[in-house]
């Protein structure tokens, strides 16, 4: 018979190792940022807005289907440049019918506006943080917008190959300077918005 003892070890190892020992590839060192352009990681790149609904509840949805691309040279980190479109056909809400309600001409208007996009024109960073100015072109109308933004971590990933850099940004607008005031005051004008930015380097 041959012996247990390679099996209990093994056993043993599974049980006393806590279950997050392995080792992440993201890291929050913004050493490990290497410079160069960054695809958007669209499977991972989430926009989420939230607005308050006639003051019962909040109300979010969320736009995936996101491209683009952030330019960083970690020796010159406020020349960084962030270049994002928004496909308004990725809008995910609670049913079906509300989405197609929010995709109609009487808000969205997709078919006439299918994107949405915000390209960066300043950038100031403070350490892990970063204050990032810009142009939000919504609904056919163009407005600046402030995105207030935190490293999360950089690294390779073994899965894509290449480095990757992530980061969470707010910021808050209001729907009617964009033309899409329906229902204000009773559902928010404030619209709070939260960014996932996932981005993969192009090899």
């Amino acid at each position: 018979m041959k012996s247990l003892a390679p099996l209990a070890t093994a056993l043993l190892l599974a049980v006393s190792t806590p279950a997050g020992a392995q080792q992440k590839p993201g890291v929050a060192d913004p050493s490990r940022i290497s410079g160069g352009i960054y695809d958007v990681d669209a499977n991972h790149a989430q926009v989420i807005w939230t607005v308050d609904h006639l003051g019962f509840t909040p109300l979010s949805g969320m736009f995936g289907r996101i491209s683009g691309t952030l330019t960083i040279d970690p020796k010159a980190p406020d020349d960084a440049k962030l270049d994002i479109t928004i496909a308004i056909a990725g809008l995910a809400v609670t049913t079906a019918s509300f989405g197609e309600h929010l995709a109609s001409a009487s808000f969205f208007d997709r078919d006439k506006f299918p994107t949405a996009r915000f390209v960066s024109t300043r950038v100031k960073t403070d350490g892990i943080k970063a204050t990032i100015e810009g142009d939000l072109t919504l609904h056919g109308v163009t407005r600046p917008v402030t995105l207030e933004a935190s490293f999360i971590g950089a690294g390779y990933n073994p899965n894509h190959k290449v480095d990757n850099v992530g980061f969470v940004a707010t910021a808050t607008i209001k729907r009617s300077e964009f033309g899409l005031g329906e229902g204000a005051p009773l559902i928010s004008d404030e619209v709070e918005l939260r960014i996932i930015g996932a981005f993969r380097k192009q090899p």
